[in-house]
């Protein structure tokens, strides 16, 4: 049985809550738009890149290093900004960080300040006390479903094409979640630059349907 912070944190990371995240694509829609991604397998193999050597990785690390005890979460979420490629990136982090702090204070109470993403969430669920590997697990997997529904509306897929790929990759989420929750900041990198050049030719589109 799941417990009432694991089913908590399942709230704050599910599609319900008010993040805006189907407004961005995460460069995904200029992927689309060039035709690398075509149909599932493409956004198959696309989306375990960014997890396992893009964004993924690195905000799973960002995420794992703010949960520690002491951290320097206002210095984190400083490194957070730096390391985003482009300026679509940075605001799709901000805004959702701040969409999601926001919100989940007015649901708890607590004062807790506009963050990038994975550094807000890391604050929210600290005091949970669920396992560092539990959260990343959480967030890499609303992060997929995320992308994978946008694949699904925009590519397009069917809903059992766009499904079995989330299927497929989620078996990666735990692996890398417990090498992220015994990672540090050393540990940080981001090696994949299709995705990243993606979001900066999106930042160029005259006309777009995600915000990134």
């Amino acid at each position: 049985m799941l417990s009432p912070e694991a089913l908590t944190l399942n709230h704050w990371l599910s599609p319900a809550f008010p993040t805006g995240a189907f407004a961005y694509s995460h460069g995904l829609e200029q992927v689309i738009a060039r035709g690398d991604v075509t149909d599932a397998p493409g956004l198959e193999y696309w989306l375990a890149d960014v997890l396992r050597f893009g964004s993924g990785w690195q905000d799973s690390v960002l995420l794992a290093c703010a949960l520690a005890d002491g951290a320097d979460t206002a210095g984190l979420d400083a490194l957070c900004h730096a390391l985003q490629p482009c300026a679509e990136r940075l605001q799709e982090t901000q805004e959702q960080g701040a969409a999601f702090a926001r919100t989940v204070a007015q649901i708890t109470g607590r004062d807790l300040p506009s963050r990038t993403l994975p550094i807000a969430v890391a604050e929210a669920a600290a005091p949970l006390g669920l396992a560092p590997q539990t959260v990343i697990a959480a967030y890499l997997q609303a992060f997929l479903t995320n992308l994978v529904t946008i694949g699904i509306r925009h590519v397009p897929l069917g809903q059992g094409a766009g499904h079995g790929v989330l299927a497929r990759l989620l078996p990666l989420v735990p692996a890398l979640a417990q090498a992220a929750s015994l990672a540090s900041a050393d540990d940080l990198g981001n090696c994949c630059l299709g995705a990243d050049m993606a979001a900066m030719e999106h930042e160029t589109k005259d006309v777009r349907l995600f915000r990134t």
